[in-house]
């Protein structure tokens, strides 16, 4: 039983859910807490590291992608307080994704040869294009994966790459905003151990994860192995989430012992 799911997004950034619904999809789930961790960005209407909404404890946390050798990995922090730094740090990122999302938006609608009627804006995701593409009345796709898997994957031909910060860089920025960092989805990467091995400089990574949205192939059979490996080498605390971004929660995370373990860092 899911009692925390510390990986969810809003229409703030690329989810379905807007903040004041959270609490009823939480307790639909049977979900007693929540971390929003929107991309790139903290949420307006949250004020502090964690409040309480409708019987449900919400964790102020962000999904920050970052730069770290060949590869790019996204840090979730949690407990987030605004900075300066990270304040100025995530509106240039949304300077950039609006402008990259304009790129897209071209991209794809030249390609098949339609008009989404979509608008790039600060907080849009490809997700929101993969939609625009599946609700259009003149494309055969119904499905946002392959949407994904033709056009806008990282290396689909409608694909724009944004502007990130590197791994020093962002972890210096949520260090000091946050309670608690760490590492997510370490096995959707291309090369999981080495994007463990970040984790000599983290608090924390995602151990529970729906390992069903892969970015490439299938993880491998001892990737929890791994993770376990550097959760004990590392000394870091396991953190868990849907990364939900439709209305479903609590298809991954923590049971009660263990966020209330987390709960104390933040």
């Amino acid at each position: 039983m899911v009692y925390a799911d510390l990986h969810v997004h809003t229409d703030n950034s690329d989810g379905t859910l807007a903040l004041d619904e959270v609490p009823a999809a939480a307790r639909d789930a049977g979900v007693s807490a929540v971390a929003i961790t929107d991309h790139d960005r903290l949420h307006p209407d949250l004020d502090a590291p964690v409040t309480e909404r409708g019987g449900v404890d919400v964790v102020h946390g962000i999904e920050l992608r970052v730069e770290a050798g060949d590869q790019r990995v996204d840090l979730l922090g949690y407990g987030a307080r605004r900075t300066d730094a990270l304040v100025a740090e995530t509106d240039r990122i949304q300077r950039d994704r609006r402008t990259r999302g304009a790129r897209i938006i071209e991209n794809v609608e030249t390609t098949l040869g339609v008009d989404l009627g979509l608008e790039s804006r600060e907080g849009l995701g490809r997700p929101h294009i993969a939609r625009a593409v599946v609700d259009h009345p003149e494309t055969d796709y119904d499905e946002l994966g392959a949407v994904f898997d033709d056009l806008i994957a990282d290396d689909g031909p409608c694909f724009v790459a944004r502007d990130v910060p590197d791994f020093e860089t962002g972890v210096e920025l949520l260090s000091e905003a946050c309670g608690l960092v760490g590492l997510a989805h370490p096995l959707r990467y291309d090369d999981p151990q080495t994007a463990l091995g970040l984790c000599r400089d983290l608090d924390a990574v995602e151990r529970h994860y729906p390992y069903d949205r892969p970015v490439g192939d299938d993880p491998a059979e001892d990737g929890d192995v791994l993770v376990d490996a550097a959760i004990d080498e590392f000394d870091l605390l396991a953190t868990g989430g849907s990364d939900a971004h439709e209305r479903t929660l609590g298809k991954a995370g923590l049971s009660r012992v263990a966020y209330e373990t987390v709960r104390m860092h933040l």
